[in-house]
Protein backbone atom coordinates (compact mmCIF):
# COMPACT_ATOMS: atom_id res chain seq x y z
CA UNK A 1 0.00 0.00 0.00
CA UNK A 2 1.62 3.20 -1.09
CA UNK A 3 0.92 6.60 0.42
CA UNK A 4 0.09 9.57 -1.67
CA UNK A 5 2.58 12.38 -0.82
CA UNK A 6 0.08 15.06 -1.87
CA UNK A 7 -2.53 13.63 0.51
CA UNK A 8 -0.05 13.55 3.41
CA UNK A 9 1.00 17.15 2.69
CA UNK A 10 -2.63 18.36 2.55
CA UNK A 11 -3.51 16.49 5.74
CA UNK A 12 -0.52 18.07 7.53
CA UNK A 13 -1.51 21.54 6.39
CA UNK A 14 -5.11 20.97 7.42
CA UNK A 15 -4.02 19.80 10.87
CA UNK A 16 -1.77 22.84 11.26
CA UNK A 17 -4.54 25.20 10.20
CA UNK A 18 -6.99 23.53 12.58
CA UNK A 19 -4.47 23.83 15.45
CA UNK A 20 -3.92 27.51 14.64
CA UNK A 21 -7.66 28.12 14.41
CA UNK A 22 -8.21 26.36 17.75
CA UNK A 23 -5.46 28.46 19.36
CA UNK A 24 -7.05 31.67 18.06
CA UNK A 25 -10.48 30.63 19.35
CA UNK A 26 -9.05 29.82 22.79
CA UNK A 27 -7.14 33.10 22.88
CA UNK A 28 -10.28 35.03 21.91
CA UNK A 29 -12.28 33.32 24.66
CA UNK A 30 -9.56 33.84 27.26
CA UNK A 31 -8.80 37.48 26.35
CA UNK A 32 -11.57 39.03 28.47
CA UNK A 33 -10.41 37.06 31.48
CA UNK A 34 -6.82 38.15 30.90
CA UNK A 35 -7.65 41.78 30.17
CA UNK A 36 -7.04 44.19 33.01
CA UNK A 37 -10.37 45.85 33.69
CA UNK A 38 -9.03 48.04 36.48
CA UNK A 39 -9.33 47.86 40.22
CA UNK A 40 -12.62 47.36 42.01
CA UNK A 41 -13.50 50.09 44.45
CA UNK A 42 -15.52 50.13 47.65
CA UNK A 43 -18.85 51.92 47.55
CA UNK A 44 -18.74 55.63 48.33
CA UNK A 45 -21.10 55.52 51.30
CA UNK A 46 -19.90 58.53 53.26
CA UNK A 47 -17.07 60.97 53.81
CA UNK A 48 -15.11 58.20 55.53
CA UNK A 49 -14.89 54.81 53.81
CA UNK A 50 -12.98 52.51 56.15
CA UNK A 51 -12.62 49.25 54.24
CA UNK A 52 -9.19 48.73 55.86
CA UNK A 53 -10.84 48.68 59.31
CA UNK A 54 -8.44 51.19 60.82
CA UNK A 55 -10.97 53.45 62.55
CA UNK A 56 -13.29 53.02 65.50
CA UNK A 57 -16.91 54.04 65.05
CA UNK A 58 -16.32 57.06 67.29
CA UNK A 59 -13.30 58.26 65.31
CA UNK A 60 -15.16 57.71 62.03
CA UNK A 61 -18.02 59.92 63.30
CA UNK A 62 -15.57 62.61 64.45
CA UNK A 63 -13.79 62.62 61.09
CA UNK A 64 -17.11 62.69 59.22
CA UNK A 65 -18.17 65.79 61.18
CA UNK A 66 -14.84 67.50 60.45
CA UNK A 67 -15.05 66.66 56.73
CA UNK A 68 -18.62 67.98 56.58
CA UNK A 69 -17.43 71.24 58.17
CA UNK A 70 -14.59 71.55 55.64
CA UNK A 71 -17.02 71.19 52.75
CA UNK A 72 -19.58 73.53 54.32
CA UNK A 73 -16.96 76.23 54.98
CA UNK A 74 -14.73 75.92 51.90
CA UNK A 75 -16.81 73.95 49.31
CA UNK A 76 -13.79 71.61 49.00
CA UNK A 77 -14.71 67.96 49.42
CA UNK A 78 -12.31 65.75 51.38
CA UNK A 79 -12.85 61.99 51.63
CA UNK A 80 -10.87 59.57 53.80
CA UNK A 81 -10.64 56.05 52.40
CA UNK A 82 -8.82 53.02 53.74
CA UNK A 83 -8.62 49.90 51.62
CA UNK A 84 -7.40 46.42 52.56
CA UNK A 85 -5.04 46.41 49.55
CA UNK A 86 -4.34 48.12 46.25
CA UNK A 87 -5.10 45.03 44.12
CA UNK A 88 -1.63 45.06 42.61
CA UNK A 89 -1.77 48.70 41.50
CA UNK A 90 0.57 51.50 42.47
CA UNK A 91 -1.11 53.80 44.96
CA UNK A 92 -0.88 56.75 42.55
CA UNK A 93 -2.83 54.87 39.87
CA UNK A 94 -5.34 53.42 42.34
CA UNK A 95 -5.96 56.83 43.93
CA UNK A 96 -6.33 58.61 40.60
CA UNK A 97 -8.80 56.03 39.31
CA UNK A 98 -10.71 56.01 42.60
CA UNK A 99 -11.07 59.80 42.59
CA UNK A 100 -12.37 59.73 39.02
CA UNK A 101 -14.72 56.81 39.70
CA UNK A 102 -16.21 58.50 42.74
CA UNK A 103 -16.28 62.01 41.23
CA UNK A 104 -14.96 63.71 44.35
CA UNK A 105 -15.33 67.50 44.43
CA UNK A 106 -17.53 69.82 42.45
CA UNK A 107 -17.40 69.34 38.69
CA UNK A 108 -16.99 73.05 38.00
CA UNK A 109 -14.17 73.46 40.54
CA UNK A 110 -12.55 69.99 40.54
CA UNK A 111 -11.89 70.56 44.23
CA UNK A 112 -11.82 67.09 45.70
CA UNK A 113 -9.20 65.53 47.97
CA UNK A 114 -8.74 61.86 48.82
CA UNK A 115 -6.70 60.74 51.78
CA UNK A 116 -6.00 57.13 50.81
CA UNK A 117 -4.49 54.57 53.18
CA UNK A 118 -3.56 51.01 52.16
CA UNK A 119 -2.19 49.34 55.31
CA UNK A 120 -1.27 46.00 53.70
CA UNK A 121 1.16 47.71 51.31
CA UNK A 122 2.03 50.34 53.92
CA UNK A 123 1.14 53.16 51.51
CA UNK A 124 -0.51 56.54 52.00
CA UNK A 125 -1.45 59.08 49.34
CA UNK A 126 -3.19 62.42 49.17
CA UNK A 127 -4.88 62.63 45.77
CA UNK A 128 -5.92 66.15 44.78
CA UNK A 129 -8.30 67.41 42.09
CA UNK A 130 -6.85 69.77 39.49
CA UNK A 131 -8.64 72.75 40.98
CA UNK A 132 -6.77 72.39 44.28
CA UNK A 133 -3.32 71.57 42.89
CA UNK A 134 -1.99 75.12 43.41
CA UNK A 135 -3.07 74.96 47.07
CA UNK A 136 -2.33 71.34 47.95
CA UNK A 137 0.66 70.46 45.77
CA UNK A 138 2.36 67.07 45.59
CA UNK A 139 5.24 68.53 47.61
CA UNK A 140 3.00 69.80 50.41
CA UNK A 141 1.01 66.56 50.36
CA UNK A 142 4.25 64.61 50.77
CA UNK A 143 5.20 66.79 53.75
CA UNK A 144 1.81 66.22 55.37
CA UNK A 145 2.23 62.47 54.92
CA UNK A 146 5.82 62.45 56.20
CA UNK A 147 5.36 64.85 59.12
CA UNK A 148 1.77 64.37 60.24
CA UNK A 149 0.62 60.88 59.24
CA UNK A 150 3.53 58.45 59.12
CA UNK A 151 5.04 59.11 62.57
CA UNK A 152 1.78 57.94 64.21
CA UNK A 153 1.42 55.04 61.75
CA UNK A 154 4.93 53.84 62.64
CA UNK A 155 3.86 53.69 66.28
CA UNK A 156 0.72 51.73 65.35
CA UNK A 157 -1.69 54.64 65.85
CA UNK A 158 -3.60 54.70 62.57
CA UNK A 159 -6.52 56.73 63.89
CA UNK A 160 -4.23 59.45 65.19
CA UNK A 161 -2.23 59.56 61.94
CA UNK A 162 -5.36 59.84 59.82
CA UNK A 163 -6.79 62.53 62.10
CA UNK A 164 -3.54 64.53 61.99
CA UNK A 165 -3.49 64.26 58.20
CA UNK A 166 -7.07 65.51 57.98
CA UNK A 167 -6.24 68.37 60.36
CA UNK A 168 -3.26 69.42 58.19
CA UNK A 169 -5.36 69.27 55.01
CA UNK A 170 -8.12 71.24 56.76
CA UNK A 171 -5.68 73.94 57.90
CA UNK A 172 -4.29 74.31 54.37
CA UNK A 173 -7.71 74.50 52.72
CA UNK A 174 -8.90 77.17 55.17
CA UNK A 175 -6.01 79.55 54.46
CA UNK A 176 -6.45 82.63 52.32
CA UNK A 177 -5.89 81.35 48.74
CA UNK A 178 -2.78 83.54 48.18
CA UNK A 179 -1.27 82.41 51.47
CA UNK A 180 -2.16 78.78 50.76
CA UNK A 181 -0.49 78.96 47.33
CA UNK A 182 2.62 80.57 48.79
CA UNK A 183 2.84 77.92 51.49
CA UNK A 184 2.33 75.13 48.95
CA UNK A 185 4.94 76.61 46.61
CA UNK A 186 7.43 76.82 49.48
CA UNK A 187 6.93 73.13 50.19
Amino acid sequence: MSRNPALISTTGRTASLLALLLALVLLTLAAPALAQTGPTFPALNGRVVDQGNLLSDTKEQELTAKLEAIERDTTDQVIVVTVPDLQGYEIEEYGYQLGRAWGIGQDSKNNGVLLLVAPTERKVRIEVGYGLEPILTDGLSALIIQNEILPSFREGYFERGIEQGVNAIDAQLRLDPAEAQARAAAA
